[in-house]
């Protein structure tokens, strides 16, 4: 019999070791095989046999509804439960079911260098034994007692308490009859007794719908194969072009109460639009589950959730293979800078700062009131680079825009002295982070060769985008924040004062190839008082937009990928706003819908054109022309395709950021022959003047100018960019 003080642990809920109590058990004193469950409201429990036989009764030994018996035989069984409410039913005993965890799996969780953690944890719906139902496992080494609770077992922590496997610190049970889209959290005593508000699975698959928080059981998605032609789309000397998107913002449904649409919707919506627009890529605000639609996604409390905002995850993997049959890419957001402190999330998980960093000099972001995760935990790392490889594995995603990467490189960012924990050598550096980032890299291209990771790092931190066996951090491209904020501050000024400030179009040439570039015109640029693209640019009406035409064809011919934020390809009025739709009806207007077409163009010819891309991070590939005609406000630079070093790929770009039309402008040219007009962004076609060199071409003279023995002479257009083509 088992002792008195055993009974009541497991009736109160305290009890650290379920599994040597519940369920089967040999006495091999005396050689009887006692069954133990604890079941709250049963009046009657008796064991059956696989036949259907009763095998024996249980004795009741607590009045909260704990029972014991002798169990003949050593076969299979089922209990046979009476109610005090309702009638008899047949249930299988979770705690007859060998662990959830195999020793290999259990020992990779250990050491924290589990590839796909996703695998073992969280709730996996498996077959035990012949029966289905869900494996439940997590991580919490130092909780007391952890169980799982759910709509299964009326939310009540005492009736599925879990194993510990204490060599990896993870808690687990199989529970029969646990199905895909029941609801589930996990209860959590902690180690000095303290029985934690409820915890959402870390490694769940789906959620509930904000406001409410449970987890529910999914099936894991297939591996989705590897593509070779997505490799070659994302490769750094393909044509990249990038329309960003928040999914809650860019067309709701209107005759619905403005409500979001669904995957299937925005797969019939948005990828066709982005596709005809000549885009190669979308890349989408963080599609992570989240408690609160203001943080856009960025302070998730799913990092392997698909958000139920626009239904299930496989909802989700249907729109990326529909983007990919439409010859788009995906990139998500993905953000292990930090994490909301929501009491059912990843804060203090375990009673402990078992995510975050303990010291909140290291562990808490005053900015955006978050908690940072401990990169130098390995199964913190683990954690990290898992769900990394299950977004890019599972659904095939073609890559990894890594958030606010800056905020993890440096222990000092955004902090004032004294309020930051300097490094093992004294530095600001955060060496884990570092760390955790080089890793994450090195496991995406060894494993998913075909993805890229994308850093939107601010700083001037060396090597972002350069292979880690050379010291680099390993991502495939960097967002040129200098570029972006340098640039319009430039076009925000009147013309009359921009040949005082030349520079700010021109720096980003000086670095332009320390790394691998992608120009980002992205959300962070038309909120918080910002206003859209086209309320930052001067003048009047026809100025405002032959400026941003001028602007787009600018950054188009610019040596980096391109990116941009929907609603700027038909130069939105208003600021940006989370909570409404785009302005659609804009496209209506003539001087809208000139910008759209300009930008639908300027993919179309940046695709078309090896010249714009191949090269893009190689200097030889790039030649400037003019860059210190500040008085004119003229840019004149030449793009040179993989086979430009002999001439025979060549787009000469030409910008003219004053109002004022420059005729008979000569220009010195790296080679004779014809210039063809390939793009004008003051064609009539877009909203504007019409100017423009006759004929749309110039023949090169023997005419020295800007350094070179041959040059054209072409008209350039007011606030405009020209591109021409070189051709024998």
């Amino acid at each position: 019999m088992l002792p008195d003080a055993d009974v009541e642990s497991i009736c109160r809920a305290t009890h650290g070791d379920p599994f040597s109590v519940l369920g089967p058990h040999l006495d091999e004193a005396t050689g009887v095989r006692w069954l133990r469950a604890f079941l709250p409201g049963a009046t009657q429990v008796q064991a059956v046999g696989a036949d259907g036989r009763v095998l024996g009764a249980l004795a009741r030994r607590h009045a909260e509804g704990f029972f014991e018996g002798p169990l003949p035989g050593a076969g299979p069984y089922r209990l046979q439960v009476r109610w005090a409410v309702g009638q008899a039913v047949l249930l299988e005993d979770p705690y007859r079911f060998p662990p959830v965890l195999g020793e290999t799996d259990a020992w990779l969780m250990g050491e924290g260098t589990h590839l796909r953690p996703f695998e073992v944890l969280g709730a996996t719906l498996r077959t035990v034994l012949g029966v289905e139902g869900t494996a439940f496992a997590v991580w919490a080494p130092n909780a007391q007692r952890v169980s799982v609770v759910g709509d299964f077992n009326l939310w009540d922590g005492r009736r599925h308490p879990m194993r510990l496997r204490r060599e990896c610190g993870v808690w687990e049970i199989f529970v029969p009859g646990v199905a895909a889209g029941e609801r589930y959290k996990f209860e959590i005593r902690s180690r000095d007794g303290e029985v934690l508000p409820l915890k959402a699975d870390p490694y769940a698959l789906h959620a509930e719908l904000r406001p409410a928080t449970a987890s529910i059981v999914g099936r894991l998605p297939a591996r989705v194969p590897p593509s070779p032609v997505r490799q070659r789309a994302n490769a750094l000397d393909a044509p990249v072009s990038i329309y960003e998107v928040h999914l809650g913002s860019w067309r709701r449904v209107p005759e619905e109460g403005q409500r979001f649409q669904r995957w299937d919707e925005l797969a019939d919506t948005l990828v066709p639009y982005v596709a005809d627009l000549g885009f190669t890529h979308i890349e989408v605000l963080p599609v992570n589950e989240h408690p609160f639609d203001g943080s856009w996604g960025y302070q998730t409390t799913g990092l392997y959730a698909v958000t139920s905002r626009f239904g299930g995850p496989e909802g989700f993997g249907r729109f990326v293979a529909r983007a990919h049959a439409a010859g788009l890419g995906v990139i998500i957001d993905w953000v292990p800078a930090h994490f909301p402190s929501d009491a059912h999330g990843l804060a203090r998980f375990d009673g402990t700062h078992l995510y975050e960093y303990a010291d909140p000099r290291e562990g808490f972001h005053r900015d955006w009131d978050t908690l940072i995760y401990n990169y130098g935990r390995t199964e913190v790392r683990n954690f990290l680079v898992g769900s990394a490889l299950f977004w890019l594995e599972r659904y095939g995603v073609d890559g990894l825009r890594v958030d606010a990467v800056a905020s993890m490189l440096y222990r000092d960012y955004s902090r004032r002295p004294g309020e930051w924990v300097p490094n093992v050598h004294g530095g600001r550096e955060n060496l884990e982070a570092i760390g955790f980032l080089r890793r994450l890299n090195e496991v995406v291209g060894v494993e998913r060769p075909e993805a890229v990771t994308l850093a939107e790092e601010s700083t001037a931190f060396p090597a972002v985008s350069r292979p880690t066996y050379l010291g680099g951090l390993g991502f495939h491209y960097k967002w040129n924040m200098g570029w972006m904020h340098d640039t319009l501050k430039y076009m925000a000024r009147d013309p009359i004062h921009r040949r005082f400030h030349h520079g700010e179009m021109t720096f980003g040439l000086v670095y332009a190839f320390n790394e691998n570039f992608v120009l980002p015109l992205s959300h962070d640029e038309v909120v918080h008082g910002k206003g859209s693209l086209l309320g930052k640019m001067p003048g009047d009406r026809w100025q405002k937009f032959a400026n941003l035409r001028a602007y787009f064809g600018f950054m188009w011919g610019h040596p980096g990928k391109k990116l941009l934020f929907m609603g700027g390809e038909f130069a939105q009025e208003r600021e940006w706003n989370h909570d409404t739709s785009l302005d659609w009806h804009l496209l209506a207007d003539p001087a809208h819908e000139g910008v759209w077409r300009l930008v639908r163009d300027l993919n179309g010819l940046y695709r078309a054109t090896p010249a714009l891309f191949e090269r893009d991070f190689d200097g030889s590939g790039f030649e400037w022309i003019t860059h210190e005609d500040a008085e004119r406000c003229v840019l004149a630079f030449v793009r040179k395709g993989a086979a430009g070093g002999d001439g025979r790929s060549m787009v000469l770009v030409v910008s003219n950021f004053t109002p004022v039309v420059l005729h008979g402008f000569r220009l010195g040219v790296p080679a004779p022959g014809v210039w063809r007009e390939r793009l004008n962004t003051d064609s009539a076609f877009y909203g504007g003047s019409n100017v423009g060199t006759p004929f749309g071409q110039a023949g090169a003279e023997p005419v020295p100018s800007h350094g070179r023995p041959w040059s054209i002479e072409i008209t350039l257009p007011p606030l405009a960019t020209v591109f021409l083509e070189w051709g024998a």
